[in-house]
């Protein structure tokens, strides 16, 4: 069984403020920023403000900045790499609104490389653009520079800041016309390593949530340690179905450090392909040539699949990994891109002289709970963006750059709205929640059991699928959540043992999906269904209802 919430002591303080937000990067800080300061506004993060997805961005931001590009090549991109479940309007909105906040970015103080030896902005490729529409920062440290940016924003505006509190679940009122509405939630403060220090409650007439994704659900990603699906993992306890989880893009060329190698790993953007790199296997063989129109700037699930294949061939007796070569680029390369640089000589290589070691890892969840641009769920009170969302941009997989974008959109749409207007006041229903014996609260996973999840997932729901190993995958899982709080694994309520819960969550619903949907679609390949199949042009929607259970729901169009 499954919790259907996570086990913590009893609320021992309140605090009570017009907007939380759970999340702290670009979606988190651009809502709380837009919500300034008409309205009193919390952040809470689990770890500090820059510990997420953001400041690992290496490529930037897509938009149309150049007179030879339009919206119309953005939108047919973007339609292109979505393998046919992107929703063409909410796309057209994205695509209209991305110019905006680049500029906005830059009003606020954020600083984009200009031209090689020009002074106007540069822009570069990456896989699925038809046009040079990247903006970047410091060659390959975008994120970081959107992430301080914001934080400076943030912080002079007023916004407050409580950190190393972990969002533990949902607190639900009822509005005076009888729905359900979110009021609130409860709050799990720990120190720096991570122990309980105490728990709490937040009211608010309004929760945006904006935790990001689930790449550490396996034991390879490219995402750093805090992101954990903490979010999606709360709409599920909370009752709410999340839509396309089967659809995670693995990142073709994550730097590949040794078979042993788990947790996060050194990203090689993909913009070192816009710049002309080339995939090789072991052999010297070109990976990419004839597989697509667009070559080693194919869309990345592509790439992340044709790498797949060869690794599986073995060439040259290499079955784990292939090479990029980027050395034309010579000493350029190190003033393009410094962080790649770095990792590369962490592991003594000269990317101006040697091809760098890759494999696909985890990267990017394309699903999530569903949500508009403007932020708005199926619960009142509760609001979502980034890559928390499904917002209908991604499809089954996302176009290189889009996120940053859309968490900047979607996060100044819900933040601006809220600022014109909150849901009316509610009071929690009686705290039922309180209780470390709630019955509803199973035993947490314990920290030592979650590298096995993780190996799981990797070994089992990596790039190629099957029948066979998705059965082993939700076999292992099972015996996993069923020896939940048995013997020496009881857990006591930490950071650590909720995040292997939630990521224990995650992936039983994920291999669920992965299950159900018996085609190859965008970023979810499976090997014994390998061609597309139109009548699964539909989303898959996954839900926990009442007695833990993951159960799906969605069936193919026709049937």
């Amino acid at each position: 069984m499954l919790p259907r919430r996570l086990a913590a002591p009893a609320s021992t303080w309140e605090r009570d403020v017009d907007v939380v937000v759970l999340g702290s990067g670009a979606a988190g800080l651009s809502a709380a920023l837009a919500c300034r300061p008409v309205r009193s506004v919390l952040v809470v993060t689990k770890d500090v403000l820059s510990a997420g997805s953001t400041q690992w961005a290496q490529g930037g931001l897509a938009g149309v900045l150049h007179p030879s590009d339009t919206i119309e090549n953005h939108v047919r991109d973007t339609l292109a790499a979505g393998a046919g479940l992107c929703d063409e309007a909410v796309v057209r909105e994205l695509v209209t609104e991305a110019p905006k906040s680049i500029r906005y970015l830059m009003r606020l103080g954020a600083a984009f490389d200009p031209e090689h030896g020009g002074t106007d902005i540069a822009l570069t490729r990456e896989g699925g653009h038809s046009h040079n529409r990247i903006v970047h920062s410091g060659g390959d440290q975008s994120g970081a520079e959107v992430q301080r940016t914001l934080d400076e924003s943030a912080l002079g505006a007023g916004v407050d800041v409580m950190a190393r509190a972990f969002a533990l679940d949902l607190v639900m009122g009822t509005a005076a016309d009888g729905q359900r509405q979110v009021v609130g939630v409860r709050i799990g403060q720990t120190n720096e390593s991570g122990a309980l220090v105490s728990v709490g409650t937040i009211t608010a007439r309004a929760v945006v949530m904006a935790c990001g994704g689930y790449g550490q659900v396996f034991a390879s990603t490219s995402n750093p340690p805090a992101v954990t699906g903490d979010g999606v993992a709360m709409a599920l306890r909370a009752g709410l179905p999340v839509t396309d989880i089967e659809f995670i893009q693995f990142h073709p060329t994550v730097m590949w450090r040794g078979a042993d190698a788990t947790g996060q790993q050194a990203l090689v953007s993909e913009a070192v392909r816009g710049e002309g790199a080339i995939l090789y296997d072991a052999a010297g063989e070109r990976i990419m040539e004839g597989v697509h129109p667009q070559e080693d700037l194919a869309p990345r699930d592509v790439v992340a699949a044709a790498i797949s294949r060869r690794m599986a061939e073995a060439a040259a007796g290499v079955d784990d990994h292939v090479y990029l070569d980027a050395t034309h680029l010579g000493e350029r390369f190190y003033e393009r891109f410094p962080s790649i640089t770095a990792a590369c000589r962490e592991i003594g290589l000269d990317p101006a002289t040697d091809r760098i070691p890759v494999a696909p890892a985890a990267h990017y969840a394309c699903g999530g709970l569903r949500a508009g641009l403007d932020g708005r769920t199926a619960l009142r009170g509760l609001y979502a963006a980034g890559e928390v969302t499904a917002t209908g941009v991604h499809g089954a997989n996302r176009l290189a750059s889009n996120s940053l974008t859309e968490s900047i959109v979607a996060g100044t749409r819900v933040g601006r709205d809220l600022a014109w207007e909150l849901p009316d006041a509610v009071r929690p229903d009686p705290d039922i929640q309180a209780a470390a014996n709630d019955p509803m609260a199973a035993p947490l996973l314990h920290p030592s059991r979650l590298r096995e999840v993780r190996s799981v997932m990797s070994r089992h729901v990596g790039v190629l699928r099957s029948a066979e190993s998705l059965a082993s995958a939700a076999g292992a899982l099972g015996s996993i959540a069923h020896t939940l709080g048995t013997g020496n694994d009881t857990a006591e309520p930490s950071r650590r043992s909720w995040e292997g819960t939630n990521l224990l969550t995650i992936a039983t619903a994920i291999v669920a999906a992965a299950q159900a949907r018996t085609e190859s679609r965008g970023c979810h390949r499976r090997t014994d269904f390998p061609e597309r199949r139109d009548v699964w042009r539909t989303h898959l929607d996954v839900a926990l209802d009442a007695t833990g259970t993951i159960d799906v729901t969605g069936t193919p169009r026709g049937s």
